[in-house]
Order: structure tokens, then C-alpha cells, then sequence
């Protein structure tokens, strides 16, 4: 068992040392100031039940620096059974000189999202770009993609993601740990040539490119993954043309959730697609993880039954909490500059956290904006 678990921590230690070389390879973007705007966006929102977060998102979305006949905005109610279409609408009258639409959505498999976006795509122009309700955009959001847009060959762009959080809370920071890494795995493995994860609160694609891909075809019925599965074609069919947009300009803001069971929902949201990712990268990562954190359990248990000694679990811990941290600080320093509080708590708790999630995501399906879905 020991040696299984040194072999775990090689492998692990070395894989997590890649990333971190691969994040520093994704060099940082600044904005030519100069660049004349040339690209037309259409901003597609899907939206459920977001009553308490569409005012701020449309406020961010108001303050875009970017030329207003260059943009549109395109809204897609997934059946919200709150007032949040009678506030669109109501904004939508207030701000007229907006280009406006609101869509209701149509069930046509089972991922709502998905339907979402594909009932956006018909009406938009060139690039599709795609953002969360409870999200806020920086004002150079659109001016940074595309003056990124003009100075490169591309097709997609990923952009950064983080939250918006309080040092005093134990809940936030973790999610925000979480995400860190996350993020840092997204930039280390773009960095490597892999890239095989994104985020779709922060994510655009020339429409061509989505039609050339099929859209969502190959897995319309996985209720998540309406950004990852796409990636991930876009990546196997033409990898010179996706690439990460390391910008701070360019980077969006969420909301953390607000309990340990919306947490834990979400995460088993987002891992119940990595069994159909289409990367092996991304499989292989998701499953070394795994085996990490579980490797760190079971060492508990050797030690409380006598068949380990405790030097073993401090060094298996050890040297997974400074490999782990080295990838937390250096994707820290580009999302948010702060003190990353809690560390070493969330380091005691997360692998309980992970393989939780990773053992009910097997097992069955999760709860989201009030519906269940099935594995």
C-alpha cells in the first residue's frame, strides 16, 4: 500500500509540475489601446430564475466600453418561474438603444443550457460570445477580445473566471481555492498544447466555427458541458486557432454559492461530464486527482489502524500541499492578487470534499436551479 501511494504522489507531483511549467507558457495579454473595434459580438445569456442577479449583470453589461453598434445582447429564459422576464423587459425598455432580444427557451434534449445557446446561434452575426447571469463584466471585456481577435489567427478564446469574495468566510474562500486551481489546471494545460477545459461564463467562438463542429451534436442529452464538450471538438479539429486570452481585462466575475449543498450540487455538476470528455488529458487529470485525494484517505485510515506510520501521511500531505500551493499561488497572483486564506484548512478538507463529489457523481445524477437531473 505504500508503495501505492508513493507511485500516486510521483506521478501526481509530476503531472501538477507540468501545469505549473504550462501556466507560465500562456504569456499575459495587455490591450493595444490603439486597436479601432472591428469585431461584432452577440452576448448570448441563458438565465433561470435570476431575478437577483440580472440587474447587476445588465449594469455591467450598460458600462461596456465598446462601440454599441458592434454588439448585441441576446437573452434566453429557460422557463423562470420568478419575475426575472418582466425585469428584462422592463430594462429593455429603458435602455432602447441596445440591440435587444429576449428569447423564451425550447426543450429539445435533455440540456437545457444547450438548447439555450443553440436557440440563440440562428440569430447571431459572427462571434457568439457567452456569459452567466449572475455574472459582472469588466468594462474592457469586449474591447481586450477583440482587439485580441485582430492580432491573432483565431476562432475561440477563454477567458479567466473568479469569484467575488469575503475573507471572513470560510465557504467563499474555499470555492475560491477550488476555482484557483481549477483555472490553473485550465491555463497549465493550454500552455502544455492540451487545453481541454473552460469555463462558459467567460467564452466566445465565431459562429462558423460552432456550425463546423456540429454545435452540440455527440452530447446534447449530458445535461452539463455546454462549454467543455464544444472546446474540446474545437481543439481535436483545429487546435491552432483556440487559445486561452490571459487577460486581466478580460477576465469576468461570479458569485460564489451560498451553502456547503448548492457547493456540493455544483461540483457534481461539473464532474459528471468528465467520464464523456472527449480529451484524454482531461480524463487522466480528473482521474489522477481522484486517486490523490483518495490516496490520502485511505493513509488516514492505515495510520488510525496501526499498519502506517504518521511520517508517511505528514510526507504524502507535505509534499501534495507545497506542489499543490505553488499552482494555487501562481494562478492567485494573475485572478485576484490576494491573500489566499484558509489555505491550509481547505487542504485538510478537500479530499473529503473531492472524493465525495467524485463517488455521487458516478452513482447518480445532481440538483440545479430546482430541476433533477439524471446521470
Amino acid at each position: 500500500m505504500i508503495v501505492f501511494f508513493a507511485l500516486v504522489l510521483l506521478v501526481y507531483a509530476l503531472t501538477i509540475a507540468q501545469l505549473v511549467y504550462g501556466f507560465g507558457k500562456v504569456r499575459p495579454y495587455v490591450t493595444k489601446c490603439d486597436a479601432v473595434p472591428k469585431t461584432f459580438f452577440s452576448i448570448v445569456v441563458p438565465f433561470r430564475n435570476e431575478r437577483e442577479n440580472l440587474p447587476v449583470l445588465l449594469d455591467s453589461i450598460r458600462k461596456l466600453q465598446y462601440p454599441i453598434d458592434l454588439f448585441e445582447i441576446i437573452l434566453v429564459d429557460d422557463f423562470s418561474e420568478d419575475d426575472s422576464v418582466r425585469f428584462v423587459y422592463n430594462w429593455r425598455m429603458e435602455n432602447g438603444s441596445f440591440q435587444f432580444t429576449l428569447l423564451e427557451n425550447i426543450s429539445v434534449t435533455g440540456s437545457p443550457k444547450k438548447d439555450a445557446i443553440a436557440r440563440a446561434v440562428p440569430l447571431t452575426k459572427d462571434w457568439i460570445v457567452t456569459t452567466d447571469a449572475d455574472c459582472v463584466l469588466p468594462e474592457n471585456w469586449l474591447a481586450t477580445l477583440d482587439a485580441y481577435i485582430q492580432q491573432h489567427k483565431v476562432a475561440m478564446l477563454v477567458g479567466a473566471v473568479t469569484y467575488t469574495t469575503k475573507k471572513s468566510s470560510f465557504l467563499q474562500q474555499f470555492q475560491q481555492l477550488d476555482l484557483t486551481a481549477l483555472q490553473g489546471a485550465t491555463i497549465g494545460s493550454f500552455g502544455l498544447g492540451l487545453g481541454f477545459m473552460c469555463n462558459g461564463a467567460n467564452f466566445a467562438y465565431r459562429k462558423s466555427l460552432f456550425e463546423s463542429l456540429g454545435g452540440f451534436a455527440g452530447n446534447k442529452n449530458i445535461a452539463s458541458g455546454d462549454d467543455v464538450f464544444l472546446l474540446q471538438k474545437a481543439v481535436a479539429a483545429f487546435p491552432e486557432k483556440v487559445h486561452y486570452l490571459k487577460s486581466e481585462a478580460a477576465m469576468v466575475t461570479t458569485q460564489p454559492t451560498k451553502n456547503w449543498s448548492d457547493l456540493f450540487q455544483q461540483r457534481l455538476r461539473w464532474a459528471s461530464k468528465t467520464g464523456s470528455y472527449q480529451s484524454l488529458f482531461g480524463k487522466d487529470l480528473a482521474v489522477l486527482v481522484f486517486a490523490m485525494n483518495l490516496s490520502l484517505i485511505l493513509a488516514l485510515g492505515c495510520v488510525g489502524f496501526g499498519l502506517m506510520h504518521w511520517c508517511g501521511l505528514a510526507v504524502l500531505f507535505g509534499v501534495k500541499f507545497i506542489i499543490d500551493t505553488l499552482l494555487l499561488y501562481k494562478t492567485n497572483r494573475f485572478l485576484t492578487g490576494k491573500w489566499m486564506w484558509f489555505l491550509l484548512l481547505s487542504a485538510f478538507i478537500y479530499p473529503f470534499f473531492c472524493v465525495g463529489v467524485a463517488v455521487f457523481a458516478i452513482g447518480g445524477g445532481y440538483r440545479w436551479k430546482g430541476r433533477r437531473f439524471k446521470k
